[in-house]
């Protein structure tokens, strides 16, 4: 495809409404700064400002015509741009408050919050100014249900037709439609989305944590992102609250359509998925295993349990909170979360990673091989949620796995040219894909990324822009065929 044959104006006119509702997000932002922090009321203004009018004057100078529907091409090109494009303006509030003075630092935060991976260079997060740290979480929750998913809720408003964008930001997750138009299947996700937001918060606040905190923890909960206001995440909280996180960590790790079916009354829906039960098995029998591993330690039976199903939620679902710090516990228990980081939440939901139902379907591809082998002659099909699965689907699962790991060890191998240990190295690399937060070594629960070398943590927020946008969606930019005309 030509770079004369892409439509610029209609690519410009919706980077233009992304920026300007980053800009809404931001004066959002500015309300809190009133509430608590009247120091940031400067920074967030002007950010805001930069934002909004670089926004409208990308919208009103890209004038479009008849066409409704972004092409499928453009589509890849406006939404990896889309990314880019909030990732470097939301750099602006550190910059300008110089909460983050260095560029690479705030963009690496920046990408960070928005792709919901709650990895972070910073040593001391308290010492940042309350509106910043409010910024900060939200950026997790503009970025959890997607802000293309935002943005087709008013769509039609705009004249402007989603469903390539849409297939782009979430190329293989499996959003059910709710309604035959996806502009109301949007609507009615972000409803659940903010109705699971505001029961955590007043759950929280019912637990005796302050409001500021309770919002902040509650964007990075259901947006599985991870970012706190605290230094040592939620280690310091009552086993209340940690019950709490770890409830709707576990929610916001199923598939969100699931979550509207159950509200309307389709309990059935959510028992049927297979994806479901065998997202509730991993979580049961790794979180069963680590609790009986740490009970061998100085845990009580109630502390062993309540931080090691903790901990195998916030890993798997990708949120990346700690109540404590896995490291120290005994390696088996720690080789667990280790390989937890490649699981994933449900397709679907809020959550990174390779997601469940890959991993089913290639573990039932797996035994259809052996079954093949072993009796050549008969026809197995393979079958999901009781469906019949057409082979290229099959395949592009497989594919999409192999791809995954393969972006793992090249950017493991990359870090470690980069000058950064192998503990450190693979730990960093697996979060950032899975969008988790928290990896080994050096960016253990307990430390940060401020360490890596500069080349490094751009690397990085590359692993973290290709998991939040499932690889493909990226790396078909990179192959010659997609500029062919």
């Amino acid at each position: 495809m030509a770079l004369k044959a892409l439509n610029f104006r209609l690519i410009f006119r919706v980077l233009g409404l992304v920026l300007i509702f980053e800009g809404l997000f931001l004066g959002l932002n500015l309300i809190a700064c009133l509430v608590y922090d009247h120091s940031t009321i400067a920074p967030i203004l002007k950010s805001l400002l930069i934002t909004s009018v670089t926004g409208i004057l990308l919208y009103y100078s890209s004038h479009y015509h008849s066409q409704k529907e972004i092409a499928k091409k453009d589509g890849f090109i406006t939404v990896t741009l889309s990314w880019l494009a909030i990732s470097l303006f939301g750099t602006l509030p550190y910059l300008i408050s110089g909460g983050i003075p260095r560029f690479t630092d705030a963009f690496f935060e920046s990408v960070s919050g928005f792709t919901t991976t709650g990895s972070s260079i910073l040593a001391n997060i308290e010492g940042l100014p309350r509106g910043i740290l409010f910024w900060r979480s939200l950026t997790h929750w503009i970025g959890g249900m997607g802000i293309i998913m935002l943005m087709l809720a008013v769509f039609p408003f705009f004249k402007i037709g989603g469903m390539h964008l849409f297939n782009s930001e979430y190329s293989t997750a499996s959003f059910e439609r709710l309604k035959p138009k996806l502009i109301d299947t949007a609507k009615r996700l972000w409803m659940v989305y903010v109705l699971l937001t505001l029961a955590e918060i007043i759950m929280l606040c019912l637990g005796g944590m302050e409001l500021f905190d309770s919002i902040c923890h509650s964007f990075g909960t259901i947006a599985t992102g991870g970012f706190s206001p605290k230094n040592t995440s939620l280690i310091n909280y009552s086993p209340y609250i940690h019950y709490v996180v770890t409830v709707f960590m576990m929610l916001s790790g199923i598939n969100f359509t699931l979550h509207y079916f159950w509200l309307t009354g389709v309990h059935k829906k959510l028992f049927q998925n297979e994806e479901f039960r065998y997202y509730l098995l991993i979580i049961l029998v790794a979180g069963g295993l680590i609790t009986l591993l740490l009970m061998g330690t100085n845990y009580s039976f109630e502390a062993s349990f309540r931080h090691s199903f903790f901990q195998v939620v916030s890993i798997i679902t990708s949120t990346g909170f700690s109540t404590d710090d896995y490291l120290i516990w005994p390696a088996s228990a720690a080789a667990i979360i280790f390989f937890l980081m490649f699981v994933g939440g449900c397709a679907g939901s809020t959550s990174g990673g390779i997601k469940v139902v890959r991993h089913v379907i290639s573990a039932k591809r797996m035994m259809q091989v052996f079954k093949n082998l072993a009796y050549p002659q008969t026809i197995n099909k393979l079958f999901y949620n009781k469906n019949a699965l057409e082979p290229g689907h099959v395949n592009s699962v497989m594919n999409f796995v192999f791809v995954y790991l393969l972006t793992f060890f090249a950017g493991f191998i990359l870090l470690v040219i980069f000058g950064t240990d192998f503990a450190t190295s693979a730990g960093s690399v697996a979060t950032t894909l899975g969008g988790i937060g928290p990896g080994f070594g050096l960016t253990g629960p307990m430390g940060n990324f401020s360490m890596i070398p500069e080349a490094g943590k751009y690397l990085l927020c590359a692993t973290m822009l290709l998991g939040r946008l499932e690889l493909f969606t990226i790396y078909v930019l990179f192959s010659p065929g997609f500029w062919k005309s």
